[in-house]
């Protein structure tokens, strides 16, 4: 079995367009003294100031689901339903367009995976037909599993690290523009803008409670995305699989 590179595209993805709104220094913060007018969010701090706030907070979070859509780079888009944490464990799915999709829970060393068909097909390019078939009969809708640093499946295993999917969370300057008061599935929030030539990228910030990412959405032609982040700080229900029917690559040989 070839060794997998949607997780990479997937961080890949996911951590560059991260990367685009982190920016600024820190500032004071938006507070109101007794029998004063409560103030706008984030009223004493800069468009810069809100969005290196925001990626602090997120940074120091030991846990969070990330949810929607990101460019591959090279015209595809990712999506993704993951609950990841700083432990290195997750669950969920990941899949791209015409690629299929794959489950995934890593839970301490090990690492399950069950891929549906056109995943399989999707990894198997350059096998002959006869052996993408076999592959495809043998493990299409069953749980694999294998060493979380294995060939196979160390891409995914680095895709579940929380630390690495934040590690571009980090603030330089731009010109961030303070935006506006909204919601994000229902939790207040507050939006900073940032244009690049045509590309626009709006980052959400939640107003209560710490100033965690919410949600990211990239207005680009040729890479648009469309991220949430939601269960901060909540356990990764990140267990094996009770299905027992599950294949070991490891004593396959890989």
């Amino acid at each position: 079995m070839r060794r997998s590179t949607l997780a990479a595209l997937c961080l890949t993805a996911v951590t560059a367009t991260l990367s685009l709104t982190a920016c600024g220094t820190g500032g004071p913060g938006d507070t109101a003294g007794p029998g004063d007018k409560p103030k706008a969010p984030f009223a004493d701090l800069s468009g810069p100031q809100i969005a290196n706030k925001a990626m602090k907070a997120t940074r120091g979070a030991s846990s969070l689901t990330i949810k929607g859509n990101a460019a591959d780079g090279d015209g595809g888009q990712i999506a993704l339903d993951v609950a990841l944490d700083k432990k290195g464990d997750c669950a969920g799915s990941m899949g791209m367009k015409g690629q299929g999709k794959v489950d995934l829970i890593k839970t301490g060393p090990t690492m399950y995976l069950k891929s549906d068909e056109a995943f399989l097909r999707a990894q198997s390019e350059g096998e002959s037909k006869a052996d993408t078939d076999a592959v495809v009969k043998m493990l299409a809708g069953r749980w694999m599993k294998s060493k979380a640093d294995s060939p196979d499946t160390k891409d995914m295993a680095d895709f579940c690290d929380l630390d690495s999917m934040l590690a571009e969370f980090k603030s330089n300057d731009t010109l961030a523009r303070k935006g506006r008061a909204t919601t994000v599935d229902g939790t207040p929030a507050f939006t900073v803008t940032e244009t690049d030539g045509k590309d626009e990228y709006t980052l959400y910030v939640a107003t209560e409670g710490k100033p965690y990412v919410l949600k990211l959405v990239t207005k680009s032609a040729k890479e648009p995305a469309a991220l949430t982040f939601s269960d901060y700080d909540k356990p990764v229900e990140a267990a094996p699989p009770a299905d027992k029917d599950i294949v070991d690559l490891d004593k396959m040989g890989g």
